[in-house]
């Protein structure tokens, strides 16, 4: 995405509106515009950045990054991150129950997250229960010991 033509037309404005006014107006104008360049640059990729923070809010898995490549931003989708775990249902019957009681609105979005991952709620739940298990390994718990000191190169 190439953010130098939207700088120049808005620089471009800014100089054609002091034009309307005298000579010294117009010089005003067009140094204005030049010296407001850098922080033009700088909101354009503001309001991008916010723009991918929506959007990324919307995905149903994964991000929206914005990535400069020199002064010009790129818009990368940024899937999920860590293994799959794996299905619930490879060589393991689904015979466990629990009966789980959930705030209405809750339930909803469970369900429209089912829903627009194309899968039941069911498998949502399982897929998701068992992706949060396996990121959250408790970790081995070690003494208060420490050892101290200072690494010289």
């Amino acid at each position: 995405m190439h953010l130098e033509p939207h700088l120049q037309a808005i620089q471009h404005d800014l100089a054609a509106a002091a034009a309307l006014g005298d000579e010294a107006l117009a010089e005003a104008g067009r140094r204005l515009s030049e010296a407001l360049g850098a922080t033009l640059h700088l909101r354009l990729l503001d309001l991008l950045s916010e723009a991918a923070l929506e959007v990324g809010a919307q995905l149903p898995s994964g991000r929206l990054e914005i990535r400069l490549a020199g002064r010009d931003p790129e818009l990368v989708v940024v899937p999920e991150e860590g293994p799959e775990p794996a299905p619930a249902s490879s060589g393991e019957e689904h015979t466990g129950r629990i009966t789980l009681r959930l705030p209405e609105t809750l339930k909803a979005r469970v369900e429209e997250a089912a829903v627009r991952e194309g899968i039941s709620t069911n498998a949502w739940l399982v897929r998701t229960i068992a992706q949060v298990l396996d990121t959250h390994r408790p970790s081995v718990r070690r003494g208060r010991h420490r050892l101290q000191g200072y690494a010289q190169g």
